[in-house]
């Protein structure tokens, strides 16, 4: 999971899926989050994002850093928040393989898989940033990260 500072979005986003697949072997999941900013590297989640998480019912330990281009070769999937991160993340991308690796986690949101990423719809699958906003927001940001993540699960139980 990856957004800008690795403390709001990513991070919640990890909360979801980590807690989700707690119990799965086949496939294993194994969930890291990273932010594409330096700003916070070490810090803690954002307190509002945390308490929206755990108000939720999921639990997360979580230390922020910055998404590297060696993270490629440890990483499956690279989930982003919104364009900002995906052509962040992009260009730091060695070859193609590694690009193909790239989505927006709202891609998997089923009321969304249809929109093309690099069309001018591409907006739409982007996370907003809730960053010092109101608990509304976050909670917000909650719900279409539980969606999308609803059509990962979905995607990779087949």
């Amino acid at each position: 999971m990856v957004c800008l500072g690795n403390i709001c979005r990513s991070p919640m986003a990890a909360a979801i899926l980590s807690n989700r697949t707690a119990d799965w072997n086949s496939p294993r999941i194994i969930v890291d989050s990273s932010g594409t900013g330096a700003w916070h590297i070490g810090q803690g989640p954002h307190p509002t994002s945390q308490r929206v998480w755990e108000n939720a019912g999921y639990t997360y330990s979580h230390a922020a850093r910055q998404f590297q281009a060696s993270d490629f070769y440890s990483t499956d999937l690279i989930l982003v928040m919104d364009s900002n991160n995906f052509i962040k993340v992009s260009n730091l991308a060695e070859n193609e393989t590694s690009r193909e690796k790239i989505f927006y986690l709202r891609s998997f949101d089923k009321s969304l898989s249809a929109i093309d990423p690099k069309s001018e719809r591409f907006a739409e699958l982007e996370v907003p940033d809730p960053y010092n906003q109101t608990i509304e927001a976050y909670e917000e940001t909650l719900i279409m990260i539980e969606r999308a993540i609803d059509g990962l699960l979905q995607d990779l139980s087949r």
